[in-house]
């Protein structure tokens, strides 16, 4: 790979959307050509974290010092196994949905700012994702919030801003408790470079700031991962906003919270250390259970997808609860699996409204005999999502089911299993309900999915496939991102000496 591509790797994920906002904000008067700056752009994104994963696994960790400052003054950017495979999954789900929303994003959004926002939330989604300081995680946060709430009030409905609002009062409180817990800890260390708060805090006597640090951060993260009891903001917000824009926020925005929890706890702070531990799995138990439940009672579909958004991710901080290598590297695997199987899913419950005209399960039925290629297309998710083997949910709860088993939380992996058969009841409820029993209208007037709409859909299935059938490399890889984000004397060198990058072997 020439050199040039290998130092400026961490530049072009969050340069390629920045500059394709700007081109779409440039062309608002021409939907197509927005259309087709943001299918470019995502292209290149993509091809652009491909080649920063190669970089990461070929060369090791990779840094980037923006400005010639050096560490700690300077702004660090951060590649490893775990951050780069992020960045890599969230542009697939972007270039998925950038193709999903030719043929589901109407003028009116189009003509609301569709694309320049989108393209902005991705900056801020691999910004998140390739910080190497807690600071400006906070910032990535914020262009995260302002880019979805445009999303969410696209149509500017009554039930859009109604949405929006709870999802930007419990956000801006999140906000409040994360800044907080960053000038605690300035106020004890005196930095904010994660790499140079690596290294001081294992030296710093304990103290209540501290403490009291790492318990805001994890009440911060927890509120933008939808843990319980924090979560009711997403049910809420989510199915309000265009099914484009629902997926999206269903495969990345929890996932960056989850990403935050899950590096700030290996990096920076122990989960044994303050109580953090009991509090993590408090969380994770109750995050899988009552999102489950929540999913039971709902006929909306986007509504019990969502509630099954906050099921899942309980499932994934079962992983920090545990904290063991191989719980770590079940919950880099779920992670991935999760991003893909439920962006999908919502993409199934956007073509079923558009054959049926409706969301409501209990005014669709016959789609297996108008639509079979589409219950097929439904039938590859939701299995994984259950857990179904060998698809890539079941080799995902295995894997942190069984390192809650051996890792002394059997309580935990028997509550994992109880919702896992809860999770099958909620897509057998949808597949009964849309596809297989008979329409409940009497003048049957399917309309066809269109292939833009079915094209994302086998795409995102077929991954799933592939990981299901053969899992052992994602299984090697998620060990080895395990192992690295675990590691922090391995980050620490990076940061620290650039030019000697923190050798990790593929």
């Amino acid at each position: 790979m020439p050199d040039f591509l290998t130092q400026t790797a961490l530049l072009w994920p969050l340069a390629i959307p920045l500059a394709t906002a700007a081109l779409c904000a440039a062309l608002w008067s021409n939907a197509k050509a927005q259309r087709a700056a943001n299918l470019a752009g995502l292209c290149l994104t993509l091809v652009a974290s491909l080649v920063l994963l190669n970089s990461v696994m070929a060369e090791g960790i990779q840094v980037k010092q923006f400005g010639g400052w050096a560490p700690p003054f300077g702004i660090s950017f951060v590649a490893d196994q775990f951050s780069a495979a992020m960045v890599v999954i969230s542009s697939i789900l972007a270039l998925a949905a950038g193709v999903f929303a030719t043929a589901d994003i109407r003028r009116r959004q189009e003509r609301s700012g569709f694309y320049p926002l989108f393209q902005g939330l991705m900056v801020g989604v691999n910004g998140a994702f390739l910080t190497g300081d807690i600071f400006n995680l906070y910032v990535w946060f914020e262009v995260m919030l302002i880019t979805t709430l445009g999303l969410i009030t696209l149509d500017r409905t009554r039930a859009q801003l109604d949405g929006a609002l709870k999802y930007a009062v419990l956000n801006l409180f999140s906000t409040i408790l994360f800044l907080m817990a960053i000038g605690l800890l300035y106020g004890v260390t005196g930095t904010l470079n994660m790499a140079d708060l690596a290294m001081i805090l294992p030296n710093t006597e304990g103290s209540v700031a501290l403490t009291v640090a790492a318990m805001m951060f994890l009440l911060a993260f927890g509120i933008k991962a939808g843990f319980f009891p924090m979560f009711f903001w997403l049910p809420a917000s989510y199915h309000t906003a265009t099914i484009i824009v629902s997926a999206v926020f269903a495969g990345l925005l929890t996932k960056v919270g989850v990403y935050a929890c899950f590096r700030v706890f290996t990096l920076l702070f122990e989960v044994e250390d303050g109580g953090i531990r009991p509090l993590v799995a408090f969380f994770a138990a109750g995050t899988m259970v009552f999102g489950v439940f929540g999913a039971a009672i709902q006929w909306d579909v986007r509504r019990i997808l969502s509630f099954h958004i906050i099921s899942q991710i309980g499932y994934i901080m079962l992983g920090l609860a545990i904290a063991t290598p191989l719980a770590l590297a079940g919950a880099v695997f779920y992670i991935i699996h999760h991003i893909v199987v439920k962006a999908n899913l919502f993409f199934v419950a956007g073509a079923i409204h558009r054959a049926t005209g409706t969301f409501d399960l209990r005014k669709t039925g016959g789609l297996m005999k108008s639509s079979p290629l589409l219950a097929v297309l439904f039938l590859i998710p939701a299995l994984s999502l259950a857990g179904i083997p060998p698809l890539s949910g079941f080799w995902a709860k295995f894997m942190v089911i069984d390192a809650s088993f051996r890792g002394n939380a059997a309580w935990l992996g028997a509550v994992a299993l109880f919702v896992g058969l809860l999770t099958v009841f909620s897509m057998s409820k949808i597949w009964i309900e849309a596809f297989w029993k008979d329409s409940p209208r009497k003048i049957v007037r399917v309309r066809a999915v269109p292939a833009a709409m079915l094209l994302p859909i086998a795409a995102l299935g077929a991954i799933t496939l592939a990981i299901g059938f053969n899992p052992e490399p994602l299984v090697a890889f998620s060990q080895l991102a395990a192992e690295t984000m675990a590691d922090q004397a391995q980050f620490i060198a990076a940061v620290f000496n650039e030019r000697q990058i923190a050798g990790v072997q593929p």
